[in-house]
């Protein structure tokens, strides 16, 4: 079972699967740069990631370096499944239906969705 990430720890694990390995000092001046998280913010996020298991951690001289323990699209699809579950009962459906029936789509959105689902029958 994938761990539960928050949503600072996603910032954290989006740079280590796009880069990886990667170091401490590497990831936090990326997610330094914005000014909205300490240092020390980040290396606990970093930490809890490596807690949970997302994230393994190997010692390099004065450094860690960090890689990813999780797939990227193996979370992302769990992800997918956990809000279907969470807001629609599990039910895409209605899940597509909330999206289509609020008349916020655009036409381009709905021939996107259409594609998408004429593809997915194909592949059934």
């Amino acid at each position: 079972m994938l761990p539960r990430i928050s949503d600072a720890e996603i910032d954290v694990m989006e740079i280590v699967w796009n880069d990886n390995p990667i170091g401490t000092n590497e990831i936090t001046d990326r997610l330094t740069g914005d000014g909205e998280r300490s240092p020390k913010t980040i290396q606990t996020l970093i930490r809890r990631l490596v807690d949970k298991g997302a994230l393994s951690a190997e010692k390099r001289g004065r450094q860690f370096y960090y890689t990813p323990a999780i797939d990227r699209d193996d979370f992302i699809d769990n992800q997918k499944k956990r809000f279907a579950d969470r807001f629609f009962g599990g039910d895409v459906a209605l899940l597509v239906s909330s999206f289509v029936g609020d008349g916020k789509i655009t036409q381009k959105e709905l021939e996107e969705i259409r594609s998408i689902i004429d593809s997915a029958e194909k592949e059934i």
